[in-house]
C-alpha cells in the first residue's frame, strides 16, 4: 500500500505539472498537454473501471469518476474535467494515507510473531523455526529476543516486557516455575524454557489470528453501508442520466451542454467514498485502540454491542477475586500469633491443598521437615501430625469434634482452620480469597458509565458471596450456584433487560464457557493463557484488570459516536450539493469538495478513535 501510495503522488505531481502547464500553452497545444495530464493522473482509474465492468462490478467510485470526467471532456470542458480527477486522486492518496497509518498502528503493536527459536540439543542451540518446535523441548531466549512458545522456565531470572500482549508498562519478574507466554521480549537474564504447547496453540499464534480475522465480523453499521452503496451507486446514475436527457427535452430553450454538465456534477458529488471508507475505518480503529490498553476484541460487531450494554454480571474467584488463597486472620489462644502460624504450617506441610501453600507464604520461612516426623491426613477432616514432639490438629469443625475439643463457633467469613496442640485448643485462624484492587473501581466506572446493573455469580456460599458483594457495592448477588445455576440466572437477567439493551457476561473463561457462549457478549477476565478464554469468549481482558471492561465500553461508544458523526456529516453534505448540482447552482469545484473533501474530512475524524490515552 505503501508504493501504491507513493506512484500515486508522483502521478499527482507530474499531472498538475502538465495542468498548470496547458492553462499557459498556445491553445493549439493545450488540448494535447490536457490529454496527457489527464491519462497520467486518471489512467489507473479509467483502466481500474473498464476492469471492474468486465467483471460485473459496474457501479463503484472508479466508474463514476470515469464517466463524469470523460463526459467533462466531451462537452469541452477540459480543465474541470482534470480538476475534478486530480483531485480525486489526492483525496484518495490522505485515504490510503490514513488507512495505512491505522494499519502501521495496529500491525507495531500486534508485532509479536517471533523470527526464531534457540532449541538446546544436547550441548548446542540450534535457530529454528517456532513451526518445528515440539512440546516438551527446551528453549533459551536470550536477553532482548522475543518469546517464541510458550512454556515453564525451568532455569534462570529475568524481567519481561509483556507491553505488546497486556498494554502494561511495568515488566513482570519471571523465575523457575514461572509460566511465560509466547510474544513478550525477555528484558535482561537468560532463560531456560520448557516448551508447553506447539506454535500454532501458543499465545502469540492464537492472538495474530483473532486480530487478523477481527475485520470480517462486521458490524450493522458497516452492513448497512454496505448495502447502502450497493443500491445507492445505481439510483444515482439512473438519476443522473435522467438529470442529463428529460429536461432538454422537454423545457424550451434548455441546452443539452448545460443539463450533461450538471449531470456530471451530481455523478462527481455522489461518489459514496466517505462513507464506504470512513465507516470500517473507523471500527477498525476502535478494535486497535482497545488492544493498546490490552483488550482484545474478536470483530467489530462486539465492539458496536459493547456500546448498548445495560447489564454487566461477573463471575467472583478469579475475575473480581484473584482466585488465590491468603491468611487474612491469625486468633491463637494460649500462645502468640506467629506460634499458632508455625505449628499450623509445620503441620500442613506434605498437604497440596491451597490451604497449605497459602500458609507456607504467609509463613515465609523454610520448613524443616526433620521437625514433623509423623503426618496424617484425615478425609473431609484436615490433619494430625506431630510437629517437634507436639501433637497437632489442623483442620475443620469436624475435626475438632472428632477428638472431642471445645473451638471458637462465632460468625467467620471465609476458610477457617481450627487448630488443636495436644488435645487443646490452640486458636484459628482464617483464610480467605483476596477482592483485587482494581476491582472497586471498576464497578464505580461501569455506574458512571450508566450501566443499569451489575451482578455478581458464584457457588460460594451466602456469607461468603454476600461479602464481597457489599465491598463493591454490586446491585445484585446470586450464591451457592452450580455452573448450570449460572447459565439459568444468565437467561433470567437476560430476559429482564429492555428489547434493545445487551447482556454482557464476564469469567474467567475457564469454568464459565457455558456462560460466556449464553450471553449476548462474553468477556474473559485474565484468560490470556487459557484456551477457552481465547474460544468462548467475544472479548479477551489480556491482565487481571475488571476496570479494562469499563474502559473499552468508552472506546466503543466514542468509536459509534464518531461513526454517527462521520455518516451525517457525509450525508448531509452530499444531499445539499446534489440539490444544488441538479438545479444548476453548484459547480464541478463544490462536487469535488462533496466527494474529496468529506471524505478526508471523515477519514481524519475516524483517526481519532485510535488515540487512546485521554479514554
Amino acid at each position: 500500500m505503501v508504493m501504491k501510495n507513493k506512484k500515486r503522488l508522483r502521478r499527482i505531481i507530474a499531472g498538475g505539472l502538465l495542468f498548470a502547464l496547458a492553462s499557459l500553452a498556445n491553445e493549439s497545444y493545450n488540448l494535447i498537454i490536457y490529454i496527457l495530464a489527464y491519462i497520467i493522473v486518471g489512467g489507473d482509474v479509467v483502466s481500474k473501471a473498464f476492469k471492474n465492468i468486465l467483471r460485473g462490478k459496474v457501479f463503484d467510485e472508479n466508474f463514476l469518476m470515469t464517466l463524469a470526467t470523460l463526459g467533462a471532456f466531451f462537452i469541452g470542458e477540459y480543465p474541470e474535467g482534470i480538476a475534478v480527477m486530480l483531485f480525486y486522486q489526492v483525496g484518495e492518496y490522505f485515504q490510503d494515507y490514513a488507512v495505512n497509518q491505522s494499519r502501521k498502528s495496529i500491525s507495531s503493536l500486534m508485532d509479536i510473531r517471533p523470527d526464531y527459536a534457540n532449541v538446546k540439543r544436547g550441548d548446542k542451540i540450534e535457530k529454528v523455526d517456532p513451526d518445528e518446535v515440539k512440546i516438551g523441548d527446551i528453549i533459551v531466549i536470550k536477553a532482548g529476543e522475543r518469546i517464541p512458545l510458550d512454556g515453564e522456565v525451568i532455569d534462570g531470572n529475568s524481567m519481561v516486557d509483556t507491553s505488546a500482549l497486556t498494554g502494561e508498562s511495568v515488566p513482570r519478574e519471571c523465575s523457575i516455575g514461572s509460566n511465560v507466554l509466547s510474544g513478550c521480549i525477555n528484558v535482561n537474564g537468560v532463560l531456560t524454557v520448557k516448551v508447553t504447547k506447539v506454535y500454532e496453540e501458543s499465545t502469540v499464534s492464537k492472538i495474530l489470528d483473532l486480530v487478523e480475522n477481527a475485520s470480517s465480523k462486521k458490524s450493522n453499521s458497516e452492513n448497512f453501508i454496505t448495502k447502502f452503496a450497493r443500491y445507492y451507486t445505481p439510483v444515482v446514475v439512473i438519476v443522473a442520466a435522467i438529470i442529463a436527457i428529460i429536461p432538454p427535452l422537454v423545457v424550451d430553450g434548455a441546452l443539452f451542454s448545460d443539463w450533461v454538465y450538471r449531470a456530471l456534477t451530481f455523478l462527481v458529488i455522489s461518489c459514496p467514498c466517505a462513507l464506504v471508507i470512513s465507516v470500517p475505518l473507523s471500527f477498525f480503529g476502535g478494535i486497535g485502540g482497545a488492544s493498546k490498553v490490552g483488550v482484545l476484541i474478536k470483530g467489530s460487531n462486539y465492539l458496536e454491542l459493547l456500546s448498548q450494554t445495560e447489564v454487566v454480571v461477573f463471575d467472583k474467584t478469579g475475575t473480581l477475586t484473584k482466585g488465590v488463597f491468603k491468611v487474612q486472620e491469625i486468633n491463637p489462644q494460649g500462645m502468640s500469633k506467629d506460634k499458632l502460624l508455625e505449628l499450623t504450617t509445620y503441620a500442613e506441610n506434605y498437604s497440596n491443598h491451597p490451604i497449605s501453600l497459602s500458609l507456607k507464604e504467609a509463613y515465609g520461612k523454610e520448613i524443616d521437615g526433620s521437625k514433623v516426623i509423623e503426618s496424617e491426613e484425615i478425609a473431609g477432616h484436615g490433619v494430625r501430625s506431630v510437629v517437634d514432639g507436639n501433637i497437632v490438629y489442623s483442620g475443620n469443625y469436624k475435626l475438632m469434634n472428632k477428638i472431642g475439643v471445645k473451638y471458637f463457633k462465632g460468625d467467620i467469613i471465609g476458610t477457617v482452620i481450627h487448630v488443636a496442640v495436644n488435645n487443646k485448643y490452640a486458636g484459628y485462624i482464617v483464610i480467605s480469597d483476596e477482592i483485587k484492587s482494581d476491582s472497586r473501581d471498576a464497578i464505580k466506572q461501569l455506574k458512571k458509565s450508566k450501566i443499569k446493573k451489575t451482578v455478581m455469580l458464584t457457588g460460594d456460599a451466602k456469607k461468603v458471596g454476600k461479602k464481597v458483594a457489599d465491598e463493591l457495592a454490586m446491585d445484585l448477588v446470586y450464591t451457592e450456584l452450580l455452573p448450570g445455576d449460572k447459565v439459568e440466572k444468565v437467561e433470567e437477567l437476560m430476559n429482564s433487560k429492555s428489547s434493545k439493551g445487551k447482556l454482557a457476561f464476564v469469567g474467567d473463561g475457564i469454568n464459565d464457557a457455558p456462560v460466556l457462549a449464553r450471553s449476548d457478549i462474553g468477556i474473559a477476565m485474565g484468560g490470556l493463557g487459557s484456551d477457552a478464554a481465547i474460544e468462548a469468549a467475544d472479548i479477551v481482558i489480556m491482565t487481571d484488570e475488571p476496570s479494562k471492561i469499563a474502559t473499552a465500553m468508552k472506546i466503543s461508544k466514542r468509536t459509534l459516536k464518531i461513526v454517527k458523526q462521520n455518516i451525517i456529516f457525509a450525508l448531509g453534505v452530499k444531499l445539499l450539493v446534489l440539490i444544488l448540482g441538479a438545479a444548476g447552482v453548484a459547480t464541478m469545484w463544490e462536487a469535488v469538495f462533496a466527494d474529496v473533501g468529506v471524505s478526508v474530512i471523515a477519514i481524519l475524524n475516524a483517526m481519532r478513535v485510535l488515540n487512546v490515552k485521554n479514554i
